[in-house]
């Protein structure tokens, strides 16, 4: 789930996975994981998506609906 989240959020703001994966400092490769369900983020990078997306980890985490 936090895959799906993730790609529906970053495309709602505009971002490309390209751009995530720069303004997290890793490869498009270990991002697209990330979206794919293959890797997930740490805790720190977690955040820094949250912040990123201006959206809240639990969000993205599925533990709450969309963000008012």
């Amino acid at each position: 789930m936090l895959g799906k989240r993730l790609s529906e959020t970053r495309k709602e703001k505009g971002f490309s996975a390209q751009q995530m994966a720069d303004m997290l400092d890793i490869t498009i490769g270990a991002y697209r994981f990330y979206e794919n369900g293959k890797a997930r983020p740490t805790l720190d990078k977690l955040v820094r998506i949250a912040d990123i997306l201006e959206v809240t980890t639990d969000y993205l985490l599925c533990r709450e609906e969309k963000e008012e």
